[in-house]
């Protein structure tokens, strides 16, 4: 016996209500409850989509209060150091922490252990070393450039590259976890454990005697990063050890480099594009303005995450649809815009009203943010719209074309931002932003259409899943 939502609201609604939300809370017991591959993904999208909703509060919650405590110039040089950390940290994985989610699933399909076995242990050992390796190349690199840095960037920017393995090691982590659609082990280390911990020790060292500033906060961020990491290695280890039978491992290496090559072309550029923002801003312009930007971006990313929450959980499903099942691929990934696009569109309207409020709280002198919003929730919008077309194209063996056109992105996002942040301050960083993420998102769409047959965009698909 079995909770159901559609019965419960039989019992307990007027008759006329329940027949008017019978059909929506039907849906709800499919997600819920359908064991087959679109019950699964959705289970991990509504997982992810309730992780990230958690997520984006504590981080909101948590960088309000660092903003309070540092004050805006330390907090906009703490901002520059951990945005780069994370993005140095996801590109040092070399595309391994999402190849492995499309080779796991074929693997397990075609029976191939020795394979499996191979990947899981060598992905972790790749990471760990190419991420450790780039990370004393960055530290050497910014002390021999230390003349030519702001001093106060310096010494925070050493500091940071300390956790830089660990947050690599954590995507990767990450990936295998989503490989195997373990929703929970995938998403709440990284976005709710250690955001909390980080807090936490920030706290704690605020209270002992250390000073409000940039590198307290990322002594904190090491520590946290190291403890959630190791936690997420040991877990993810055990369950895989207790569904993956002991025996010989084949390892292929030259073969997952060569994939994971391009992949990890379409993820730098990603999370460049993401990011080449708060980092141009950080370039021009001084750290309060880098944390007014950052606060008004990250106001944005409770829309952002209903995106990364449905990519989280669709992935592997593109994957597994890609051998052999072209029409269950065609007709899954319709439905996954819509499942991108109206929670993406509904908290746009709920961040625009409640923008200036939420902004204000980082302190008086953030609210100046409050207009960019208008202008680049337009881009994030665009980007549902045609839901995680990216996720599609590298699970369906498309990755090099999608690297091209997330090149072709950023190279515009950046010359845009050399152009217009000059002429128009952070209102020229917000106008670079949007138009990029425009350019994304109709790129993406017209590429899954010419190379797989599909189109993904919400009305056209609405209509072709209808």
């Amino acid at each position: 016996m079995r909770f159901s939502a559609a019965t419960t609201a039989g019992r307990f609604l007027p008759q006329r209500l329940a027949l008017r939300v019978k059909p929506l809370l039907g849906r709800i017991d499919a997600v819920l409850f359908t064991a087959d591959e679109r019950g699964e993904a959705g289970r991990m999208s509504l997982i992810a989509f309730s992780i990230r909703i958690v997520s984006a509060v504590i981080a909101f919650v948590s960088q309000v209060l660092m903003a309070r405590w540092m004050g805006s110039f330390e907090y906009g040089i703490f901002v520059l150091v951990w945005v780069t950390m994370v993005i140095l940290g996801n590109v040092a994985c070399l595309g391994f922490h999402t190849s492995v989610i499309r080779f796991i699933p074929e693997y397990r399909e075609r029976n191939m252990l020795a394979e499996l076995r191979g990947i899981v242990l060598t992905s972790r050992l790749f990471v760990l070393v190419a991420s450790t390796a780039i990370a004393g190349l960055g530290a050497l690199g910014v002390w021999l450039l230390s003349p030519f840095i702001e001093n106060y960037y310096v010494v925070p920017f050493i500091l940071g590259l300390i956790c830089m393995p660990m947050i690599a090691m954590s995507d990767l982590l990450q990936g295998l976890a989503r490989a195997n659609s373990w929703a929970l082990f995938a998403l709440a280390p990284t976005y709710l454990v250690r955001p909390v911990l980080i807090l936490a020790l920030m706290a704690l060292m605020l209270l002992v005697g250390f000073a409000p500033d940039a590198r307290t906060a990322i002594f904190a961020s090491i520590a946290a990063a190291y403890a959630t990491t190791l936690g997420q290695l040991i877990g993810v280890t055990a369950r895989m050890d207790r569904n993956i039978p002991a025996g010989p491992r084949k390892v292929h290496f030259a073969q997952w480099f060569l994939v994971s090559l391009p992949i990890f072309l379409v993820e730098g550029f990603f999370f460049l594009l993401t990011n080449a923002d708060v980092l141009m801003v950080g370039a021009y312009m001084s750290p309060n303005d880098v944390a007014v930007y950052f606060a008004t971006v990250k106001t944005l990313a409770l829309v952002h995450f209903v995106y990364f929450a449905v990519k989280a959980g669709v992935a592997q499903r593109y994957a597994q649809f890609t051998h052999g099942e072209p029409e269950k691929l065609a007709a899954f990934a319709r439905e996954t815009v819509s499942w991108t696009f109206w929670p993406s569109l509904f908290m746009a309207l709920m961040v625009l009203v409640l923008g200036e409020p939420m902004l204000s709280l980082f302190g008086p002198e953030f609210s100046a943010g409050y207009p960019l919003l208008f202008l680049l929730v337009f881009g994030v919008v665009a980007r549902a719209a045609v839901g995680p077309c990216e996720s599609l194209l590298t699970m369906s063996g498309n990755q090099n074309i999608c690297a091209a056109v997330y090149a072709m992105t950023l190279a515009l996002n950046i010359g845009l931002n050399l152009v217009l942040i000059p002429l128009f301050g952070l209102w020229g960083a917000a106008m670079a932003t949007a138009f990029a993420m425009i350019f994304e998102a109709g790129a993406l769409s017209f590429t899954v259409w010419r190379k797989l047959g599909i189109v993904m965009a919400i009305f056209v698909a609405a209509e072709g899943a209808a």
